[in-house]
């Protein structure tokens, strides 16, 4: 939450009055109460701009832009992280559903190596209304290698694989250190 600061206000409300206004203390005073109340505002509204980019925008204000962007973000990453993820939510979007997405995803989330195996079993056929062999249920196995496995936060990368993967795939998630090899 965007706490109380102490703004100037660049555009002071009494130098918008009429010349004759301007000239009475109470009216000017009375303005002066407004532009401390509309600073704050008017000094976010000329700074926009660094507030949509997640590389400028406040710590503070990034897991909200996170929400804007649809990246899934954990409050307990560093902010570099965050930033970084908010950063690739578009192309994350694009993705979105395949094994490269999904890997682009946690190797931002982890700063790790990571491994997709997925079952990529399909059955086809040329002819239709034909009778194809049973598929079995697609199935995907993640592999994350970090540096630090143990301070790897296992429940943000199964809500992370959750978001990213269809519904109807089963999951199952490998957190190693990089010296580990299965």
């Amino acid at each position: 939450m965007r706490g109380l600061v102490d703004v100037r206000m660049p555009y002071p409300v009494a130098g918008f009055l009429p010349a004759l206004l301007q000239e009475d203390d109470l009216l000017v005073r009375w303005t002066e109460a407004l532009d401390q109340v509309l600073a704050p505002v008017v000094s976010t509204l000329d700074c926009l701009d660094a507030y949509l980019d997640p590389w400028l925008t406040p710590p503070d204000f990034l897991l909200w832009l996170g929400e804007w962007v649809g990246a899934h973000l954990d409050e307990n990453w560093p902010v570099e992280r965050q930033r970084a993820m908010v950063a690739a939510a578009a192309a994350a979007h694009r993705l979105r559903g395949t094994a490269r997405g999904l890997r682009m995803l946690l190797e931002l989330a982890t700063d790790g190596e990571v491994e997709v195996v997925d079952s990529a079993e399909v059955s086809w056929s040329a002819h239709p209304r034909s009778h194809t062999r049973p598929v079995p249920p697609a199935r995907l196995h993640v592999r994350v290698r970090t540096a630090e496995p143990d301070r790897v936060a296992r429940y943000a990368l199964e809500e992370l694989i959750r978001a990213a993967v269809p519904a109807h795939v089963a999951t199952t998630l490998e957190v190693l250190g990089h010296d580990r090899l299965s």
